[in-house]
Formats: C-alpha cells, sequence, structure tokens
C-alpha cells in the first residue's frame, strides 16, 4: 500500500476523532439540538460542510459518539470477566469503569441528556450493549453471591453505575487521584455490602 494511502487513512481517523471529540464537547456544553453542524466542524477544525466527508449526518456523528462509548464498555467488561474471576474481576470493572468515567465526563453527560436524539436502530443497540454489560457485572457479582437474586444484584450493578457516572456533577473538590480512590472504595462497598 503505499504510504501515501496510509497518511490518507490516517489523517482520515484522526479527523473523525477530532469532530467526535469536539462532538462530546460541545453536546455535552449545549446539548445535541443546541449544536450546529457549522459549530461542530468549526470546533474540529474543518468547514461544516467537511463534517459530512466523515458523518453522514449530525445524528450519525451522535450515533457514532454513543456507539463508540458503549461498545468500549462492553468490549472493556468482556476482558475482563474473560481473565480474570470472582473479587479480582470486580474489582477490574469496578476500576475499568471509574477510569472510562473519569476520562469521559463530556460523553456521559450527552448520554444522559441525547439518548433519545439518537436514530432507532443506534439508540436500540446502545441500549442492547448497555444491558449485555450489565450482565457482565451480574455474572462476577453472582459467582461472589450466588445466592443472591440476579434482579438485586443488577440493581447494585446499576446503583454502581449511577454512582460512577456521577462524576461529571460531583467530586469538583478533589484532586483525581482522591477522587478515583473514593468511587473505587465506595462502589466495591456497595457491590458486595
Amino acid at each position: 500500500m503505499p504510504s501515501s494511502t496510509i497518511t490518507r487513512s490516517q489523517a482520515k481517523v484522526q479527523r473523525r476523532e477530532a469532530l467526535l471529540l469536539a462532538a462530546a464537547r460541545l453536546f455535552a456544553e449545549r446539548g445535541y439540538s443546541g449544536v450546529s453542524i457549522e459549530e461542530l466542524g468549526a470546533a474540529a477544525g474543518v468547514s461544516g460542510p467537511a463534517v459530512y466527508k466523515h458523518f453522514p449526518s449530525k445524528q450519525a456523528v451522535l450515533g457514532a459518539l454513543l456507539l463508540d462509548a458503549s461498545e468500549g464498555l462492553f468490549d472493556g467488561g468482556e476482558n475482563v470477566v474473560a481473565t480474570e474471576h470472582g473479587i479480582d474481576a470486580l474489582g477490574s470493572l469496578v476500576r475499568f469503569h471509574t477510569s472510562f468515567a473519569l476520562d469521559n465526563p463530556d460523553v456521559i453527560r450527552v448520554q444522559d441528556r441525547d439518548l433519545d436524539q439518537l436514530a432507532d436502530p443506534d439508540r436500540h443497540t446502545v441500549r442492547t450493549l448497555q444491558r449485555r454489560y450489565v450482565e457482565l457485572w451480574v455474572e462476577v457479582l453472582a459467582e461472589l453471591k450466588p445466592d443472591a437474586d440476579p434482579a438485586v444484584l443488577r440493581t447494585r450493578a446499576h446503583a454502581v453505575f449511577g454512582l460512577l457516572n456521577s462524576t461529571p456533577h460531583s467530586g469538583l473538590g478533589l484532586s483525581s487521584t482522591v477522587l478515583r480512590e473514593e468511587l473505587e472504595r465506595i462502589a466495591l462497598a456497595a457491590l458486595l455490602a
């Protein structure tokens, strides 16, 4: 493959990533409906019409943003349960999700506010990935608490996601190290209560 093709391909990937990063920030600040395609392009350093070289619509940008996040969470969780078991797996899941939450506060805000703006197929896929991710946690919790009702374990997982995903709205006065340690400690305590 000629080197110019690789360079062009890499540049396209970088522009796509820049567009998604800009979309996460702008959608988090103003909501999906409050951002124009021109503003999105400008924030990523391209013209509004150039956005269409990477995404067919603004809704497709939102879809890619939330699908990438959901796929990343599920894949990461799946890797944990494939290699670890019991308390080690639970600790790794908590650390993994805490890192996601601390690294992606804008994506969490967008998910909270604009999920309903997704096209139906994308919303269905995001919800399916989310359910599968929850079930990874339930599987690990069931190893540790084999007599527990799966519905209770599912509720615990959802409660911990709420705690960890609250990071865009909490911990403002703490260092990232202290915030991470506190979130992980509280999450494990809640899951094992």
